[in-house]
């Protein structure tokens, strides 16, 4: 589903060279759940950005389902990040005056979605999450835990093939962490592609693979179970 070849990602910063990504080669199969590991500055971020299309590299090839998304424009890079691509943050990114509902709703407005259709995949997603109970309450009113549940229910409600989550335990105890979690495992046991960014070792081992990133390269790569 998804491969890199030798990606890398420059910034100018003054007379500086900043690579964020240096040489990145990677794939990643269709229906697997993996964890990208590193230090803060390794360019783990800046690789999700790009597997998500939110960013392109400065040289390198990408491919997606057999296609080169390194050589799109960006309508296309839209067009894959409304259909193809879910993404979940650490900081849950919820709009306060809207309900869990309306949140999960809002990307299949920008999908164009009838109203009916719009219902009936926001209800399910929600249910999935096990809020079916709280889809009329808004973020201040729900705990970090149902913060993040309605995130992820966003985040597959347009059946996108790939979800990623940068750090979407983060901000959580280790109670609703662990709940987030299996939330996240029961998506990848319906076949969704997982890639999950994080610091956390307990939350890695529980990937089918992890890779370790430093200094913007992968560094080495392992199948560790906890």
């Amino acid at each position: 589903m998804i491969k890199l070849i030798n990606v890398t990602k420059y910034y100018q910063t003054g007379s500086e060279v900043v690579k964020a990504l240096d040489g990145v080669s990677l794939e990643i199969k269709n229906g697997e759940m993996l964890a990208i590991m590193g230090p803060s500055g390794s360019g783990k971020s800046t690789l999700m950005n790009m597997l998500g299309c939110l960013d392109v590299p400065t040289s390198g090839q990408y491919f997606l389902d057999d296609k080169e998304v390194s050589k799109m424009d960006e309508d296309d890079l839209a067009d894959i990040r409304s259909h193809k691509v879910g993404f979940v943050f650490q900081s849950f990114n919820l709009l306060a005056r809207l309900t869990a509902f309306e949140n999960v709703e809002l990307p299949l407005i920008y999908m164009g979605l009838g109203a009916a259709e719009r219902r009936e995949k926001a209800v399910k997603a929600l249910e999935m999450v096990g809020l079916a109970d709280r889809m009329d309450h808004k973020p201040a009113e729900l705990s970090g835990g149902q913060q993040q549940r309605v995130a992820i229910a966003r985040a597959f409600a347009g059946d996108p093939a790939i979800v990623m989550a940068d750090e979407p335990t983060g901000n959580l105890d280790s109670k609703s962490g662990k709940e987030i979690m299996e939330v996240l495992k029961e998506l990848h046991r319906h076949g969704k592609t997982i890639v999950l960014i994080t610091h956390d070792r307990q939350v890695a081992c529980q990937a089918g693979r992890t890779i370790n990133m430093m200094d913007g390269r992968i560094v080495s790569e392992e199948e560790v179970a906890c």
